[in-house]
Parts: structure tokens; sequence; C-alpha cells
């Protein structure tokens, strides 16, 4: 299901109207809940209680007497500018939850964004077949941004995606090692043994202007996988340009020389700078590298 139609179906169901719900169960059939005020015969209903912790992890509704005067720390984090939730449990954040809060008069959060499912190798996860994926294990071997990349390029934002470490290497490859790891060493190999430390903007300024309105919107818009494809044509771009102009063949005190490794120096900042929210501890090591002129290997070439 897209993300539009989950929109459409709370609408839907908004449209149809709405009934009460009852925020406890019999204690016979929910016997381990917390029990209702002034009546041990019920107990209070799982989800309920789950749903406030937003706001009570918050301060909120600590001590009764302030009920009206929130902790600092709520009133500086809620609203929530998102909440990010699985497809499993929308009609719990985007009916009943909004309900809980405007009988409370609180505001709601600015936007909601749904997440699918991630299966392994085509499958769903499952501990009795064997087939779960640990995020940790993945992130200690490969690093934790090589992880993040995928996740956010490969999966559409707001849909279901598939998880293989047959696909994770060859994305890995093809983007990370031969993209950004390839592109940085290259230039920054070039600057350091030619001691270039200006950056010039001439040769990208337009293209990169144009990619940083654009992945910006569509940041805006939760569509994570096309923000960074459209910062990898910079890669790319970045790539052919030093193919084509191949600076090794120039005199290094050419004016020439210089601007090429300049113009490509302007880019790799500009690329770390636009790949920080997605992959911080790369854009740091840009940076770094950028500043110190000392080259290491962003992602190693898998084998």
């Amino acid at each position: 299901m897209s993300p539009v139609s989950r929109r459409n179906e709370i609408l839907s169901l908004l449209k149809e109207g709405l009934e009460d719900i009852s925020f406890s169960r019999p204690a016979k059939s929910l016997s381990w809940g917390i029990p209702v005020p002034n009546d041990s015969n019920h107990t209070m209903y799982v989800w309920c209680d789950a749903l406030s912790n937003y706001i009570s992890a918050l301060g909120y509704g600590q001590d009764d007497s302030k009920l009206q005067a929130p902790s600092s720390k709520f009133k500086k984090y809620w609203p929530a500018d998102v909440h990010v939730i699985g497809k499993d449990i929308l009609r719990f954040h985007a009916a009943i939850w909004p309900g809980m809060l405007l009988s409370a008069k609180l505001p709601l959060p600015k936007a909601i964004f749904v997440h699918g499912f991630i299966t392994a190798g085509g499958e769903k996860m499952s501990k009795t077949v064997g087939n779960v994926i640990d995020p940790i294990e993945v992130a200690e071997k490969y690093g934790a941004d090589a992880l993040r990349y995928y996740l956010l390029r490969e999966i559409p934002s707001g849909g279901d995606g598939d998880f293989t470490y047959e696909k994770f290497e060859e994305r890995y490859n093809a983007d990370l090692a031969k993209g950004i790891g390839n592109l940085a060493a290259r230039v920054l190999a070039l600057a350091q043994k030619n001691k270039i430390k200006t950056l010039k903007s001439g040769s990208f300024t337009k293209e990169i202007k144009k990619i940083k309105a654009e992945s910006s919107q569509l940041v805006t818009e939760f569509k994570f996988n096309e923000a960074l494809e459209r910062i990898w044509r910079l890669i790319a771009l970045g790539n052919k340009y030093i193919d084509e102009k191949k600076p090794w063949t120039l005199k290094p005190e050419s004016k020439e020389f210089k601007g090429i490794i300049g113009s490509l120096l302007f880019l790799i900042s500009n690329i770390g700078t636009l790949l920080s929210p997605f992959l911080p501890e790369t854009s740091e090591k840009i940076s770094g590298q950028l500043k110190n002129r000392k080259i290491s290997i962003l992602f190693p070439q898998l084998k």
C-alpha cells in the first residue's frame, strides 16, 4: 500500500464517522493490565497507556496539580515534528491517538510518516525460520553509514523493501566504494600531492544549487531514496568530469590543473554537506579530509 493509499484509508475512516471506544477491558480477560481507578473489575488496555507515553515521557501529567503547566521538555518537544510509525499501527496513531490528544486539548503531531516492512530474501523475517537480519552485526561489519545508505536508498520511503547480503554488497560497491569513495580518494590524492587547497565554485555551481533545492524538497516530503538519488547525480558528475579532464596528464603548476582540482574540491565539499543528514560519519570524514588533506578510504571495495 502506498503512502497515498494509507492517507486515503484514514480519511475514509473519518468520513464514515468514528465511535467512542473503551479504554478498559474486563479484568477476567485482561488480568495483567493496570486497574481502572475505582473499578477493580476492569483494567486499562495496553495501547492506551502506550500511546500516552509519547507525552508522559516528556513530563506531561506527572503531577496532577500541574497538568496545565507541562514540563519544559514537553514544551520544547511537543508537538512532535513527525511521528515515525510502522504501517501495522496506522489506525492507532492516525485516529485513536489524535482523538486522545484533542480530548485533552493538546496539539497534534505535525506529520505522520508511515514506513513499510523489511523482508529478508523476499520472506518475512522470523526467528523460527532463522532469517532475521541483525542490524548491529551488519553495522559492525560494514559500518553504520553503509547500512543507513542501503535502507534509505534501496527501500522506497513509506514502502516495503527487501534485504539480502548480495543486494547490500552490490549497492555498497557500486554507490559507496566506486561512487563517493572513489571520487574523494582520486581528488584528494591529487590535491594533497600538489598542495592545492583553494576551492573553486565555477564548474559545478549551477548543478549543485539545483540538487540542493531538489533534495531539500524531497526530504520534506519524506522521499529519502529520491533525495539520495539526486545527490548521487553530483557524485557521478564528479567522476565523469575527472575522467574527461584527466588532470593527472596536466602540469600541476598550470592554471587548468589547479582549476580542475579546485572545482572538484568544491564539489566534494558540497556533497559532504548534502550527505550529513543521511551519512553523518561519512560527511564528517569528508570535511576532515578536506581540511587536513589526509587521505583515508571512506568505503573499501568489497570482494
